[in-house]
């Protein structure tokens, strides 16, 4: 059923693209009524506003904090249409119909990022835009409710293709989108609540909705909910896919957790290749050379900025995405020669705090595995050398960011072999040297980090076998004796670390 609107109750916070509606409003006839700020935003347009304070018969109050909560307002908000006995109350009060109710809600969630003065954040709780917002959303047969700015252009849309009027489906369809934006609003304030108190509930809610071409298969939907631009811009390429903001995602979280130069490559969530160099060129070098055949449509990242010269060398490879803090102007000029190539600048570091999955009929939350180690203790024949020392720290944190069961192996902060998802430790060590020894590396001299303990010393030996010299692994297991006996034999540095890094 179609309304057409004769009247409307306008109270934003934001007055950005107001102009348009109301104008438009204005030229059909409807009536206007308002408060506050948005009321001297309409009149100083030149047209007639109604305030609302003339029709409760109240000011403001309480620094406005008490506005519009008054049963006319709400009133002619709720009142059905076709319920005899609403139209009486409506007449025998002098209550004013609302066809229309455009309201935003105060900017709690930015004032709470830009600020930690709790009197400024508590005062953008707001009380009566919500209890608007869910009012016209209740009674959207008879109302229409736009609840946000970025909703401004659509109804625009509708007022002049429209003439006016608005159907059940546009009423319905934005009373979906109001009460998800109060959802949202409530979960921001609980969150802010809960930061200090154990949460009773899993509650979590993202805005900001971009549909995905599909999901991780062409069969699936898909939709980002959250601010990428926060963190990316985009200066090239085709829009992101599923599988390219998961791969991103991973990407992000190894590199933020090195300082020096860096350059990884990922694939299907894995780290593929990895080094830290005196510079970018020698990074990619280095990282590419860890796994040319899986680099292949891979995901590249580094926390160097990109130069000519890496960009020609990087150029030769095909490639998916490319994130860096800067690119230099010559750099772009190279790499943009591929429209669909993505080319990512990282705006600031990131690393989750908390991790949620999906399980069965609810949600798995844990804090992010941030921790690299509790102790380093050296546990086998000898002491790690420093060369060691430092290899075992740069491999300890890429087996972190691998497929549980996981296996790196390391030479002069380069991954020169990598075993992931699999079943078994050993199998995970076996893949590893298979790895390292297809590309040619020479095992001496390598250590290795396992993300799990060793249930047995199997993997210690083939190590050992291999030429590999000095071991990193959490330690914990009951057989933990045999490894450590194994490496006390054969020279073997061995260090325990006491924290685990499963990532399934």
């Amino acid at each position: 059923m179609n309304r057409t609107i004769k009247s409307a109750l306008i109270s934003v916070f934001y007055k950005d693209d107001l102009e348009p509606i109301v104008r438009k409003l204005n030229d059909l006839g409807v009536t206007l009524y308002s408060t506050g700020g948005t009321e001297s935003f309409i009149s100083g347009l030149g047209m007639r506003c109604v305030s609302v304070e003339s029709v409760t018969g109240y000011p403001s109050i309480l620094g406005g904090r008490v506005k519009t909560l008054h049963p006319k307002v709400f009133g002619g908000i709720l009142a059905r249409r076709d319920f005899e006995e609403d139209e009486k109350h409506i007449n025998d009060y002098e209550i004013p119909l609302f066809d229309l109710v455009i309201v935003d809600l105060y900017p709690f969630e930015e004032t709470v990022r830009q600020t930690t003065d709790e009197k400024k954040i508590i005062e953008k709780i707001d009380i009566g835009g919500v209890s608007l917002i869910r009012a016209a959303g209740k009674n959207f047969k008879d109302v229409c409710i736009v609840s946000s700015r970025h909703q401004y252009a659509g109804f625009l849309d509708v007022l002049e293709k429209q003439g006016g009027e608005t159907s059940l489906h546009d009423r319905r369809r934005l009373a979906a989108e109001a009460f998800a934006e109060c959802a949202h609003y409530d979960v921001s304030i609980a969150d802010y609540f809960n930061q200090a108190n154990k949460e009773k509930h899993f509650q979590v809610s993202f805005g900001n909705k971009q549909s995905l071409r599909y999901g991780e298969n062409p069969h699936q939907g898909a939709a980002f909910y959250g601010d990428l631009d926060a963190l990316f811009e985009k200066l090239n390429g085709k829009e992101l896919s599923y599988n390219n903001l998961v791969d991103i995602d991973a990407a992000s979280q190894v590199v933020s957790a090195f300082s020096k130069p860096v350059f990884a490559i990922i694939k299907h969530t894995n780290v593929c290749g990895i080094a830290e160099r005196d510079n970018v060129t020698h990074a990619w070098e280095a990282a590419l050379a860890c796994d040319p055949e899986s680099a292949f449509g891979g995901v590249l990242i580094t926390n160097q900025t990109i130069d000519a010269e890496v960009a020609q060398k990087i150029n030769e490879l095909f490639f998916e995405i490319l994130i860096c803090p800067e690119f230099e102007e010559d750099a772009l000029s190279v790499l943009k020669g591929k429209k669909n190539r993505i080319l990512l600048v990282q705006k600031k570091p990131f690393y989750p705090v908390k991790e949620y999955k999906r399980i069965l009929n609810g949600v798995l939350v844990q804090d992010a595995d941030i921790r690299n180690f509790l102790e380093w203790r050296e546990a086998g024949g000898r002491n790690s050398s420093k060369k060691e020392h430092e290899d075992l720290l740069f491999a300890n944190i890429v087996c972190k960011h691998l497929k549980s069961n996981a296996i790196a192996i390391v030479k002069d902060k380069q991954l020169i072999g990598k075993g992931c998802g699999q079943t078994s430790r050993i199998d995970a060590l076996r893949q590893a040297l298979e790895k390292s020894k297809q590309f040619g590396f020479i095992l001496k001299g390598a250590v290795f980090a396992s993300d799990a303990f060793f249930p047995f010393d199997d993997c210690v030996r083939l190590a050992h076998e291999a030429g590999i010299t000095a071991v990193i692994q959490p330690g914990g297991s009951v057989r933990d004796a045999e490894s450590i006996e194994f490496c006390k034999e054969n020279d073997m540095a061995m260090v325990i670390t006491g924290t685990r890094h499963f990532r399934h």
